[in-house]
Parts: C-alpha cells; structure tokens; sequence
C-alpha cells in the first residue's frame, strides 16, 4: 500500500530490508550496537563487518535515539541504527521512546540529506511491543515529520517481515488516514 503525504511516498511492503533499493535502512539495533538477531542480525550479516566495526567506534546508542553508519555490502548506502524500547506493559515511557526511535531516525536522514528510508517493525520482535500499538505509533510519527518536513524525502517505506505485519500496518494506516 501507499499514500502521498505531501510530496513524500508512504509506502508498505513485505520483504526483507537487506536488499530495499533505498539510500538508508533503519536497523533495530540494541543500546550496545553489537548486533543481534532478527532485522539487526540479518543487516549485519548482510552488510558485512565494516558495519560492526563502525558501531564498535560509535560505542553507544541510547534508547530512542539513532546513529550513522556506511551501508557496507547492503545496497543501502547507509544504516541507521535506533534503538527502541524492551516493552513492560507501557508503564516505562515506551510509547515515547518508541517515537523517538522514529523521530531521531527520520531527523538523522533528513541532517544528511538522504531522501529514501526504510524502516522495520521496531521492538516487535524479542522487545515484545504488540505489534498493533507500535504501527500506530510508527506510522503517525512518520506523517508527522512528513507533514513538518515536506521535502525531506521522496520515500518513506515499511518494510514488514510477515504478512501478519503488513495486515496491521495496512489497517493501522487506513485507519490515520481514513483511506
């Protein structure tokens, strides 16, 4: 699925991230930036170890926020690297870092100029945010920056690991945009 928000393309798929033909992937990375599994262990894997090498200069990236690195083997030129939070019941400021995760990513592509961005489910794997509540925050942050941003970006793009996933960011979607 896709919509315009202003000049910017909105766009759903499912796929794998690795391989999105787009100047930066966003990775889900934890605090440490030393890689994992799901989407960040498929990214440094496919990326190859020039990327870990850069985290491990890089150090540290705090929950809700984001960091820079090459794109290495990907043919993403860039990664961006965020960190959302370990879901507990949303009684330790999830649903802000969760927006900051977004906020920081979409900031930091905007500050080097790079006008397509993918992005993945962020925490709804072993960080255990439903699935439901982050697509609504995820996307509703992202129209925001887009709103406040016109020319930020030509494409915004989901890409969504499952067909379960792309079903709720569709309804997700439909249901902010009333389309």
């Amino acid at each position: 699925m896709d919509i315009t928000v202003n000049s910017t393309t909105l766009s759903l798929t499912r796929g794998d991230i690795t391989t999105e033909k787009v100047e930066v992937i966003v990775n889900a990375a934890n605090e440490g930036l030393r890689g994992g599994g799901g989407v960040d262990g498929a990214i440094h894997t496919a990326g190859g170890p020039s990327i870990m090498d850069e985290c491990r200069r890089i150090g540290r990236c705090p929950t809700g926020t984001a960091v820079l690195t090459g794109g290495g083997n990907l043919s993403a030129s860039y990664v961006i690297h965020t960190v959302g939070p370990i879901y507990s019941g949303g009684t330790r400021s999830e649903e802000e870092l969760l927006q900051g995760a977004y906020h920081s990513s979409l900031t930091l592509a905007k500050e080097k100029g790079l006008k397509s961005v993918a992005f993945p489910s962020i925490s709804t794997g072993v960080y255990g945010y439903p699935i439901k509540d982050a697509s609504v925050i995820a996307l509703k942050t992202t129209i925001d920056f887009i709103k406040e941003n016109p020319n930020a970006f030509t494409l915004v793009s989901f890409c969504l690991f499952s067909d379960r996933d792309l079903a709720v960011y569709t309804e997700s979607l439909r249901e902010l945009t009333g389309s």
